[in-house]
């Protein structure tokens, strides 16, 4: 896959706004382990290989287990998921696939159990923010990191 543009570079100002927001949802009281969890359940939906690569590695950075993440995208048949990151996973399957699977009354109670409103209203705008890098990775062909070099 080739870049087809380069958006921070033709758009920084841009860019720059998306971070700024995206710092700010990541700073409002979700745990890291979530935040990760969600990241890249919405990027493996929205088939963006760059944003893949870059939660999944981050993810193990912070100590997550290759277990989960091989198993994030089959998480409702894994017990290794708590009944919170169940509840966020599901939102999040719902309101990044809004055309097919609207968040319903019954799974909003459901999360509402997990999460406080302004956890929820975060969690929300972490799922936002994540669809629109997704978009934007997607469409202008951004190419995901190497693979590391292995130790001789």
């Amino acid at each position: 896959m080739d870049p087809r543009i380069d958006h921070w570079a033709v758009s920084p100002e841009l860019m720059k706004g998306l971070m700024g927001f995206n710092i700010k949802v990541e700073q409002n009281g979700l745990e890291a382990s979530l935040r990760h969890l969600v990241k890249l359940r919405a990027s493996q939906i929205n088939g963006c290989a760059f944003c893949v690569e870059l939660h999944g590695r981050e993810a193990r950075g912070d100590g997550e287990s290759a277990e989960r993440l091989a198993l994030l995208s089959v998480w409702r048949e894994s017990y290794l998921f708590t009944p919170r990151e169940r509840a966020a996973l599901a939102w999040t399957e719902a309101v990044t696939t809004l055309d097919r699977d609207r968040p319903d009354d019954e799974l909003f109670k459901r999360v509402r159990g997990e999460f406080s409103e302004e956890e929820l209203v975060t969690l929300t705008a972490l799922i936002a923010v994540i669809n629109a890098w997704n978009r934007l990775a997607v469409s202008f062909g951004a190419v995901h990191a190497p693979p590391q070099e292995k130790a001789a």
